[in-house]
């Protein structure tokens, strides 16, 4: 399959995201279902929008949507920097106009054994990169989350070491895969689901996607995570979905997609395979999990 198909299948008219008070609003869209690539249909918006992973509002999915409903999306700053030539602190607002938005169905698949199919609205990473031209020292794209307690309760736990930090190798940043998003099913992002921005890479298990961006770095050495600080022997900078290769407490062999009874089996790299796989070759992917 080439990339065009995992990548252009979803590709509609996209609605205008409103500025201002309203910002985390649209104009009005009827509901739409679709399927993937694969003859998957779409999660419906209540599945995506309330069943969510998000630990710096709780640990218990149920609850985020409730909890998160007042974290404010604006006024909100991007800055990207570090080993760039043109370093730039952007406007949210600024930045989703920026880049011609896409719509994109991908598959997510979470560690604990469960997935989605989610129609996100948004643009590929490559395009953000560029602009900025990383130097020839860039390896890898650091990211991170903002910290406010007062807003993300679930920052207060001090086991994690916050805010939320993730990365990627730089090749992997710059394939038109990995995508921001800051919309889903053509609406703006909700807060629940990470808005106003996150990261989505449908080939790596879900807690690569980080939410609530405030920085993207260049940066020269693989940067530490905030689940391999806090569980190393579980949690790889990796991450690649790998049916072979299961966390201490969950088998990755299967899944159970949410809104299914049965479980089916896990794809090598989410069903991604065709188009990532170059970039790990003669690698031991169980080394680096």
């Amino acid at each position: 399959m080439a990339i065009g198909a995992a990548t252009s299948v979803a590709c509609r008219e996209i609605p205008e995201v409103m500025r201002g008070p309203e910002a985390g609003s649209t104009k009005p869209r009827p509901t739409i279902s679709g399927t993937d690539e694969l003859g998957d249909t779409w999660n419906d918006f209540e599945a995506i929008t309330n069943y969510n992973n998000y630990y710096e509002f709780t640990t218990e999915k149920e609850r985020v949507a409730a909890l998160s409903q007042n974290f404010r999306t604006r006024p909100w700053k991007i800055s990207v920097g570090g080993l760039v030539k043109n370093p730039r602190i952007y406007d949210i607002d600024d930045l989703i106009h920026r880049f011609e938005q896409e719509e994109r169905v991908y598959r997510l698949r979470c560690v604990e054994g469960w997935s989605m199919v989610i129609p996100w609205l948004g643009f590929p990473l490559r395009k953000l990169l560029a602009e900025v031209e990383p130097t020839a020292d860039a390896n890898h794209v650091r990211f991170e989350t903002l910290y406010d307690p007062q807003q993300l309760p679930g920052q207060r736990n001090k086991w994690y070491e916050w805010p939320y930090v993730e990365g990627l190798r730089l090749d992997e940043a710059m394939h038109d895969l990995t995508f921001i998003a800051s919309g889903i099913y053509g609406k703006t992002l909700l807060p629940q689901n990470g808005a106003p921005i996150r990261l989505v890479i449908p080939w790596k298990y879900g807690f690569k996607g980080i939410k609530a961006i405030v920085r993207i770095d260049l940066v020269e050495q693989q940067p530490s995570t905030l689940w391999m600080a806090a569980a190393p022997k579980e949690y790889g900078y990796y991450a690649n979905v790998n049916p072979k290769v299961h966390h201490p407490r969950w088998s990755q062999a299967t899944e159970r997609r949410i809104g299914e009874l049965t479980r089916r089996p896990t794809m090598m790299f989410n069903g991604y395979e065709e188009e990532v796989a170059y970039l790990y070759k003669e690698m031991d992917l169980r080394r680096f999990f």
